[in-house]
């Protein structure tokens, strides 16, 4: 494959038995990527975990945040989210409780491209920050924290922060979880002011939702062609005005939600709307997911994920050189009843 110019581990020796859920920024003349890991998800051993990519190689992995209870006691971290501010600030989220219905936010600064990190401070009740996929930076300088919530029902929301999650105001929820049950949306802006919501769900498809006021409101969220296994997906801006989106392009299987999470697949939009295939990234069974992607200043594209649970996948790509080609989907019509929604969807 012609586009990809790297793939590597970013931990060489695993001082874990599992990890799941990594994100990446690019800091200065660095990579970072964060991601939890521990015995196992949700163990109160799981810890952030973070590693730098300098000179071609990841090094320094190391432990960056715990979870500790009020009480002292140890509890899970879950799903980080690093995000670089124009100013050299480099901000790091995450969540720290016992399951993702009752867990909560905190944020950590560095101002040294993740050589060290402020105290963790907790952020306001009722505020998560990015649940899972990077901020957008409006033109003001706010942070548009895409986010949900699992608490009563699944339901997607905006957070906004502008003093780098110090303050905050949320918008939402922007879907009847009734419909579509839907977490863990990435952020798309098209100009002039549209932005696109893309979101996991549990009916089988990604979900999508649509701004014309720079996320001030928003549409009713409806299925896209584009299958999901209830599994976590992420996308960003390419420099040519294109989207890409990282997802696992397999969708329910027997009439059931949370199918295998491979393959892992990226598609590439010209309008968010239609999408079509782009490179399949890792096909064999067993579970690749929970991508992060961005573009470097350098015009490549970094995307890390999940590699059986046991490491963390970074592949480095030559978005000018992916081969395009028509989506094949086996697409049920909105139309017909939602429980035959979801259907058998091929692989491309």
């Amino acid at each position: 494959m012609d586009c990809i110019i790297e793939s590597s581990f970013v931990a060489t020796e695993a001082p874990f038995a599992a990890c799941h859920a990594a994100t990446i920024c690019q800091a200065e003349d660095r990579l970072l990527c964060a991601f939890f890991a521990g015995a196992r998800e949700g163990h109160p051993d799981v810890t952030i975990w973070l590693a730098t990519h300098r000179r071609s190689a990841w090094e320094d992995l190391r432990r960056v945040a715990r979870g500790r209870s009020n009480a002292g006691s140890a509890l899970p971290c879950w799903n980080p989210v690093l995000f670089q501010t124009p100013d050299g600030v480099t901000l790091l989220f995450y969540k720290v409780g016992p399951d993702p219905a009752s867990w909560w936010g905190y944020v950590a600064e560095s101002c040294d491209a993740g050589e060290t990190w402020s105290p963790p401070r907790r952020l306001p009740d009722g505020i998560s920050g990015p649940i899972k996929n990077k901020p957008i930076r409006m033109s003001d300088g706010t942070l548009l924290c895409p986010t949900s919530d699992e608490a009563a029902g699944w339901q997607v929301f905006l957070q906004e922060t502008p003093d780098l999650g110090h303050t905050w105001t949320s918008l939402g929820p922007l879907n009847d979880a009734s419909l579509i049950a839907a977490i863990q949306p990435t952020i798309l802006p098209f100009p002039p002011g549209r932005m696109l919501l893309l979101c996991r769900t549990r009916q089988g498809f990604i979900a999508s939702c649509w701004s014309a006021d720079d996320g001030q409101t928003w549409g009713v969220m409806e299925l896209t062609c584009l299958p999901n296994p209830n599994s976590g997906i992420d996308a960003c801006m390419l420099n040519d005005g294109r989207a890409l989106l990282v997802y696992n392009h397999v969708g329910m299987i027997a009439g059931r939600w949370g199918g295998p999470r491979s393959p892992l697949n990226i598609a590439i939009s010209e309008d968010g709307i239609t999408w079509s295939a782009a490179l399949v990234l890792e096909s064999e069974p067993g579970e690749y997911s929970y991508p992060s992607a961005i573009q470097s200043s350098d015009g490549h594209v970094h995307i890390v994920y999940t590699w059986r649970r046991t490491n963390i996948r970074h592949v480095v790509l030559d978005p000018a050189k992916l081969d395009l080609a028509p989506m094949r989907s086996g697409l049920w019509p909105s139309s017909l009843p939602k429980d035959r929604q979801g259907g058998t969807d091929q692989p491309y």
